[in-house]
């Protein structure tokens, strides 16, 4: 095998990966860091102080719902210009004189 097919071998291997933990409703700590991109240190460094949302039923292996990811994700959205320019004209012709 030459480099190039190993490198297509590679990729295809990770975008299989990426399928299958983006269909997945529980995530393990290898599908997180798949999804997410963090890495392993992070993930457990915001599982000790209880920042990331987690279960561990057996007490060993954990666990995360993917919707409650998604929700951790997108915490402290930040609203682009338009949509600040949106919420002040809708609030100028909404508001009582």
């Amino acid at each position: 095998m030459n480099s190039n097919e190993t490198i297509i071998i590679e990729k295809l291997n990770k975008l299989e990966t990426l399928l299958v933990s983006s269909v997945k409703q529980i995530l393990t700590v290898e599908d997180l860091i798949n999804y997410t991109g963090f890495s392993r240190s992070y993930i457990y460094k915001l599982v000790h102080k209880n920042i990331l949302p987690y279960s561990k039923p057996n007490g060993k292996t954990l666990f995360f719902q993917k919707n409650e990811i998604d929700n951790f994700l997108l915490q402290n959205k930040s609203s682009s210009i338009s949509q600040i320019q949106q919420k002040a004209v809708d609030y100028t012709l909404t508001s009582k004189k």
